[in-house]
């Protein structure tokens, strides 16, 4: 859907959420700017790697057009914005856009990456950065990341977050909570951390994380998130949440999704599908946005029917 050096000073464009708003689908994308390299000494993968959040939009969601930069890196302490996803959340009887991000510190600081969220405010035909509630909102000094927010039936706030290699569910009552949680709230998260996993790693598999933001169904939220296997290979997963509690009602034992194109199992990065977007649309299917091999942009459509089917079976 976006192939790398679309936009001018950019390189790799990938890792993409995607909502769909006024008939057009926005895509949100990870633009690594020009002038990066490979680092042939211990550490980083890469040198001089900064991100920003690049915004495209389309009315088929196959033919995708530059529209702006949303937000950049080196600003609000954050040296680089990664894999961004953007989702819709009720709080105190408001509807906020929320997109959250990786916030990757400078790298000098030694800081892990955090999750970063910010509200969007739409007008006109596209999506800006206002201030509403916004933030780094996961545990001080941990390294988390991978995060996607939604709301359970009873209005609560939920965060599917990412400490590696399992993924966690954290509740708040409102987002500004979420934002500024109470006092001890994080240090009696991480002390029993166990039992706030949700998702753990199949046999063998390295770790996994949230990929989009759920999407409500009859029988309850569908989840995409993807896995890393004991080969390094990303690949897509589907489960179905409870919509009460966000407990994981039942998931697939194996993968929806692999790299086989060309383009999704040669980058700088090989052999990676990163779902991140998912739009549930009137023709009964689900439209995915993935980034691919750490390179470009690509997309799928789910029947939503069959994948219930499926689940429902897995239970």
């Amino acid at each position: 859907m976006v192939e790398p050096g679309a936009v001018p000073g950019y390189g790799p464009i990938f890792n993409a959420g995607v909502i769909a708003a006024g008939g057009v689908y926005h895509l949100f994308a990870r633009g690594v700017r020009e002038g990066y390299s490979r680092n042939p000494e211990p550490g980083p993968r890469f040198r001089d790697y900064v991100s920003d959040v690049l915004v495209f939009t389309s009315r088929d969601g196959v033919r995708y057009r530059f529209q702006q930069v949303l937000a950049s890196g080196g600003r609000d302490g954050a040296h680089s914005l990664e894999d961004p996803r953007v989702q819709r959340v009720r709080s105190g009887g408001v509807e906020h856009v929320v997109m959250t991000y990786t916030h990757l510190p400078d790298p000098a600081s030694g800081g892990p990456w955090r999750i970063g969220l910010r509200t969007l405010a739409y007008s006109a035909g596209r999506f800006s950065v206002n201030g509403g509630p916004g933030g780094v909102v996961s545990p001080p000094g941990v390294a988390d990341k991978d995060a996607v927010v939604f709301n359970v039936r009873d209005g609560r706030v939920a965060l599917v977050h990412r400490i590696h290699p399992d993924m966690q569910l954290a509740l708040f009552d409102t987002v500004d909570e979420l934002v500024e949680p109470t006092d001890g709230f994080w240090q009696a998260h991480l002390s029993e951390l166990e039992r706030h996993v949700l998702i753990r790693p199949s046999k063998g598999a390295l770790g996994v994380g949230a990929g989009a933001p759920p999407v409500p169904t009859e029988d309850g939220l569908l989840l995409f998130y993807h896995e890393r296997d004991g080969s390094s290979r990303y690949t897509v997963r589907a489960a179905l949440l409870d919509d009460a509690t966000g407990a994981v009602r039942a998931l697939l034992e194996e993968p929806i999704l692999e790299p086989e194109l060309p383009w999704e199992r040669r980058g700088d990065v090989d052999d990676v599908i990163f779902v991140q977007g998912a739009v549930d649309r009137p023709d009964g299917t689900i439209y995915l946005t993935y980034g691919a091999a750490d390179r470009c942009v690509g997309a799928a459509l789910v029947d939503t029917a069959d994948l219930l089917r499926a689940l429902r079976a897995a239970a």
